[in-house]
């Protein structure tokens, strides 16, 4: 079954339970869904889904972040919202796991002390073994806490 789908199904069981919340969070969802398989003009790749999801979480969060610690009417909307939207995201790895991958990223490079010149090189070889799986920025983080 596809996100897609999956989005729908959940979508139609919070209509028919009441759960106004998740049904309106699961319609946005659905709808960038569907948008993004308008603008491919064919069905997603389950990785495309994931990404779909993922930007949803981000731009969610993004707008916690701008919005006046006086307004937690919008606070807790969005906070509920990201609860929804993460039970469709793949598990994020945490910090040690990204140190692990880092670690054998820098072994692979051959650099034992790596400077600010070597950051891009390490990115490159570092970002597609954990795209879709950990935040860009705790990897950046991680990343600069191995710089010299």
């Amino acid at each position: 079954m596809s996100k897609l789908e999956e989005v729908r199904a959940d979508m139609i069981s919070a209509m028919k339970a009441g759960d106004k919340d998740t049904k309106e969070t699961l319609s946005m969802l659905l709808a960038a869904l569907k948008n993004k398989v308008i603008d491919k003009r064919e069905d997603l790749t389950g990785e495309e889904e994931i990404q779909v999801i993922l930007k949803e979480i981000k731009q969610t969060k993004e707008t916690i972040e701008m919005t006046p610690e006086d307004r937690t009417d919008i606070i807790d909307e969005c906070t509920k919202r990201i609860q929804v939207l993460e039970r469709y995201a793949p598990k994020m790895m945490d910090a040690d796991e990204i140190k692990e991958i880092v670690k054998g990223v820098l072994a692979d490079l051959n650099l034992d002390a790596p400077t600010g010149k070597d950051k891009g090189l390490i990115m490159k070889s570092l970002m597609p073994k954990v795209k879709g799986k950990a935040d860009g920025k705790l990897v950046n983080e991680i990343v600069q806490s191995y710089m010299a």
